[in-house]
Formats: structure tokens, sequence, C-alpha cells
């Protein structure tokens, strides 16, 4: 049993969520795991973005109007910190960053896409309204 003085020095705030020293809720729980890995309120779509080409924050940003710039770095750090992606800079200061998903990164597609052909689905089902833009749409499938 962990002692609330002690969880409070295992547990840093500002730590990514990928980051090792973050402690799992259910320590071997494969659902756990993949949870901290992707779960978060924009993980999955930001990871449906990458899969159709690396992009640069600006680009995200202006895909992902609603997601505030703090938000956006904090969800990218922590897909990061997993292996998911991988945040290439292009050049010198101020150089623009690029992100891309790595080979581990792409191997969690499938969930990805399984997760957005569940959803059109759900939102068929509940008579839910897709999004205007293509770009917020999310509705092209992932290769």
């Amino acid at each position: 049993m962990v002692r609330l003085s002690e969880w409070s020095a295992l547990v840093d705030k500002k730590a990514p969520a990928g980051n090792p020293s973050r402690p799992n809720p259910l320590p071997g729980c494969p659902m756990a795991a993949a949870f901290a890995a992707i779960g978060g309120k924009w993980k999955l779509t930001l990871l449906y973005w990458l899969a159709h080409g690396e992009t640069h924050f600006a680009g995200l940003r202006r895909r992902g109007t609603p997601i505030t710039p703090k938000v956006l770095t904090e969800q990218l750090r922590e897909l990061e910190a997993d292996g998911l992606i991988e945040r290439v800079v292009t050049g010198p200061v101020p150089a623009r960053v690029i992100y891309r998903l790595t080979p581990y990164g792409t191997t969690v597609l499938p969930v990805v896409e399984g997760v957005r052909v569940w959803g059109e689905t759900h939102l068929q089902r509940t008579g839910g309204v897709t999004a205007p833009e293509e770009a917020m749409s999310c509705t092209t499938a992932i290769d």
C-alpha cells in the first residue's frame, strides 16, 4: 500500500503519460497500458491524421481547430514519450518541426481504424452529425 506522501512523490504532474516513472493504475493490465498510450481526448485523432502523412505542428493546429495549442503539445509529447510518433526538427531555430508515426506507431493503426469504423456506425445509429469540414471529418479509411 502506497501512502499519499509516497504517491505524490511518485507522480510528476508535468511528466508525459508515456513516462516510465509514471505509475500504472493497474500494473500488468494490457487494457490500462493501451489506454495510457492512446487514451486521451485527441490521441486517436492525432494518430489518424498522422497515418495519412507527416505534418508540422501548424498543420495539426489548423486541422484540429478546437484543440488548444497547449493540449495539442501535451498530447504530442505523450505520444512521443510512448514511441508512437517522432518529432523531427528540420533546421535551425526557429525550426519547423515535423511529426510522423514511428514504425511502432504504425502497429496501432488497425486499432485506430477499428475505432473510426465503429464511430461511423455509432454516428449513424444515434443520428449524430458528421463534421462539416473534410479536415475534421475523419471519414477516409486508413490504408
